[in-house]
């Protein structure tokens, strides 16, 4: 009756950066952590996590001499968001 959630997604800051990316598809780290108010190692270790399950893709490099990493979300994330939405909605309609 109740399908398992995503667990690598269930938690809320990984969540967070899955649905920023979502909306945006392509965001720099930056912005993930402006937008989440996550510490930036903790937004890394949550960024790790998602790039190892191929949710999303992760690249590093430098503008202006500065170190910039982008973050895009992949088809597989988009596929696991989309069910894990879909999951949740299972979960608030169980009695309709």
């Amino acid at each position: 009756m109740f399908e398992e959630l995503d667990p690598l997604l269930h938690q809320q800051l990984r969540l967070a950066v899955i649905s920023l990316l979502m909306n945006v598809r392509e965001a720099e780290f930056t912005y993930i952590k402006e937008k989440t108010g996550a510490t930036a190692g903790n937004l890394s270790v949550q960024i790790s996590k998602l790039k190892d399950a191929g949710y999303i893709e992760v690249q590093k490099s430098f503008k202006e001499n500065y170190p910039q990493t982008m973050c895009r979300i992949s088809a597989a994330g988009t596929t696991a968001f989309e069910n894990y939405v879909k999951a949740l909605e299972k979960y608030i309609n169980i009695s309709k």
